[in-house]
Formats: structure tokens, sequence, C-alpha cells
């Protein structure tokens, strides 16, 4: 295939929209609320925030190098790069990941349609006991979550089958906004609830007798996931960049989007938490088994508000989960698409089969609990690996394979835009990529695995 027959965004707005969309999942509406509720709250945002720039934008550059110098899908990006060296088989992993991240995925976010629908009729009213109870039950279902994860595959393949402009760009220019709206109007809904101030105190008066390792590497993690770096995302958005894009500039673009949107949704959230006296370090079950009861008793008042907000909140956790669920099936169906030599929606069927077959088994594994692999629940296998194991191995490889391996001169043509920029912060973007990035990863991988 022709580089000059290659797609490429239309406008500087639907890049940082569309890479942007990727970052911004459930990551940060979902994650992010959590690991700041169970790590201390403003001293670990501010620790967030620096270890976004330290490691982050980084990270994100790295990407955007390799995927725009080789306008190709992530494995051929790395491979014209790496020639017949073994870092060439970076690029293939990376696309595997994201084939299988977007496999389990989809079960997530096939619970946020369900919710929507769920609000709607008022399924979520009753005591606390009862608002989880309806998660297990559904989550547990023979076939009712496989329908919706199978209903959001296909809302993914019809995106990601018209193009890279008339699919992926024109539906991040209208989610992302869409997004950025209900986050404002739920968050402004929650500051008029009686645990606002407690909650701004909790997010924004920082109270660092709390920091201690197990908060620095959590806030080094996050910053790490929240970016959807390791997967592909990056590398094949970026190889539909045109020439004269601003990578720097771009990246903290699509950076101070993704940390906006991740403090606004503990604005959203955590005044409804206060407000009930609720536990603002319940952890991952805060959003399905807890949220809707929230909302429902902080505007008890106004009872028809609690749904309405719960029913936005989780239209809002659809939105973001499809922005991020296009950009991941992107990866693969970019791949199949131009190694196979075949057409874009013969590449998208092919992942969009490949990527229900996996979330098929994964949801299963919550109703029939012998569905394993290595003595593990499917879902959380699947979890594991990639979020723990590979999303970190990917992204250290990354760092050493473009500052160690990759020739300097070629590093500096493209973050300089071929010398047209003046490139004054490369130095330190090489010093980050060869030295301190590698370094934190590689913290964050032990930790994650226990060993430190």
């Amino acid at each position: 295939m022709k580089q000059t027959e290659r797609a490429n965004f239309g406008s500087r707005l639907g890049i940082v929209l569309a890479t942007a969309g990727s970052a911004v999942g459930l990551g940060n509406v979902w994650r992010f609320p959590t690991m700041a509720g169970e790590n201390g709250g403003a001293a670990f945002i501010l620790i967030y925030i620096g270890c976004v720039l330290v490691l982050g934008i980084p990270c994100m550059l790295n990407e955007f190098i390799i995927g725009r110098r080789a306008q190709a899908n992530t494995a051929r990006s790395y491979s014209s790069l790496a020639g017949g060296t073994p870092w060439r088989f970076i690029g293939y992993f990376g696309v595997f990941t994201g084939l299988l991240i977007s496999g389990y995925y989809c079960v997530v976010s096939g619970w946020c349609l369900q919710y929507i629908l769920a609000s709607a009729t008022g399924q979520l009213h009753g005591s606390p006991t009862e608002v989880a109870n309806y998660f297990d039950t559904f989550s547990a279902h023979p076939w009712k979550p496989i329908i919706c994860l199978l209903i959001f595959m296909l809302i993914t393949h019809f995106v990601v089958s018209c193009g890279v402009q008339k699919g992926i760009e024109r539906a991040s220019k209208l989610m992302m906004p869409l997004l950025f709206v209900l986050l404002v109007v739920i968050a402004v809904a929650a500051c008029f609830l009686p645990g606002t101030q407690q909650a701004f105190s909790f997010l924004f008066s920082p109270d660092f007798t709390k920091v201690d390792s197990e908060v620095l590497l959590g806030a080094l993690g996050q910053a790490f996931y929240s970016l959807s770096v390791g997967m592909g995302c990056l590398c094949t958005y970026a190889s539909y960049f045109k020439r004269d894009v601003h990578l720097t500039k771009s990246a903290v673009q699509i950076v101070s989007i993704d940390s906006m949107i991740a403090i606004l949704a503990g604005l959203m959230i955590f005044p409804a938490v206060f407000s009930v006296d609720g536990n603002v370090q319940e952890g991952t079950s805060l959003v399905f088994k807890s949220l809707p009861y929230v909302f429902n008793k902080a505007f008890e008042a106004v009872p028809f508000l609690g749904t309405i907000i719960a029913l936005l909140f989780f239209a809002l956790l659809s939105v973001a989960a499809l922005t991020s669920l296009i950009s991941l099936h992107e990866v693969s169906t970019a791949f199949f698409h131009e190694e196979l030599k075949i057409s874009r929606h013969s590449g998208a069927v092919i992942v969009t089969v490949l990527c229900s077959i996996i979330g098929v088994f994964c949801s299963l594994s919550f109703y029939n609990a012998d569905i394993q692999l290595f003595g593990m629940q499917l879902f959380n296998l699947f979890d594991f690996i990639t979020g723990q194991i590979f999303l970190p191995l990917g992204g250290f490889l990354t760092c050493l394979f473009l500052g160690w391996y990759v020739p300097r001169h070629v590093v500096k043509d493209e973050f300089t835009n071929g010398g047209t920029l003046r490139g004054r912060f490369f130095s330190a973007y090489l010093f980050l990529v060869r030295f301190v990035c590698p370094t934190c990863i590689l913290a964050i991988f032990l930790h994650q695995l226990h060993v430190i």
C-alpha cells in the first residue's frame, strides 16, 4: 500500500479530540476517582499530575514519533525503525495487547449500557444491598451481559468501518464535547449537595502525611494507564497525523484534557459520596454497586433528579468507554487491513469477531466460576495480564527502543518536524526517555507484581 493512499485526520481539532478520546475512558471516570479515594485525595492528585508531566508526556511522544515516522499500523511502524532486529516485535506485542484489552473491555462497556436502561426504568432504587445485588445478578446472567457487549461491539465496528475521517474523527468530534458537557452538568449538580465542602477539601487540600510509596507508585501507575500508553492506540493514531502536526503541543493538549476530565470526575462523584456519609475508599465496586444508591440518596429531596443524574452518569460512562474501545479496535483493524492487504471493512469484521468471542467467554466467567485459566477467572486474568504485565512491559521496551536504539537524529527529526521547530525541550525529553521513564515504569511493573 502506498503511503500517499493512507488516510489522515482532517483537522487539528480532530487530531486532539480523537487522540484524547483514545486516552479518556473508564480509567478516568472510574479508576481515577477510585485511586484518589484510596490514596488520600489531593496529595495523590498533585503527585499524579507530576507523574503525567514526567512520565506520561514523554511516553506519549514516543508513540507519536514512531507512528508518524512510519505512517503505518503499529506492528509495521516499529518494524520500519527496527529493521530485522528483535525490536520489531514490540509493535506486534502492542497489537496483541490492544486486541486482548478490547476483548474484556467490551464486557465492562456492556455493563454501562445496561445501567442506562436500569436507571431509566427505576431498577436501581432500593437499599445499598439491593443495588449491589442488582450488579451481581446481572453480571452473572448467562446471556444478558453478552447481548449488551455485542451491541457495544457493533456500534464500535460501525464507527471504525467508516474510516479515519468519516468514522473515528467524526465520532470523536461528537462524543468528546458530549462527554465534557455531561461531566460538567453532573459535577455542577453534585456541587449543590451538602457534601461539597468536604469533597473540595478532600480533592484540593493536600495532606502529604498520607503520602507513602504505595501512593507514589499508585499515581505513577494511574498516569501510565490513563493515557493509553503501551497498547498501540497512540502509535496507530499518530500514523494518521500530517507531517506538520506539532507533536509536543498535541501531547500537552491531550494530557491536559485527560487530566481535566479525571479531576472533573472526582468533582462529580465525591460530593455525592460525602453527602450520604459514603466510603470514598470503596474501590472498584464504587461505580456499579454503590453510586446508583448514592445518587438516589443524595438527591432524595427531589427523587426524579437522582434518577436523571444516574442516567446521565452511565451515559457518560458509555461515551467514555466507546471512545477508548474505538481506538483499541482501530489498532487491530489497521493491522489486519494493511498486513493482510484486505479492505478496512474486512479487517474490522475480523477484529469484531475476535473481540466478541473473547468478550463472551470473559462474560460467561461471571456466570460459571469454572471458566478459568491458570487458576483465575477469565475476566480477571485478562485484566491482570494486560494491565499489570503487558502495558508496563510495552511502555518500558518502547522507551529503551526509542531512547537507545533508534538513531538520535531520526528521533530529533520527528520531534522538530524536520527541523522546522526549535525543539528546545528535545534534550530534556531524551533524558527522560532514556533514564527516568524506564526506571519509573520498572518500579510500577515490580510493584504490580508485588516484588516491591
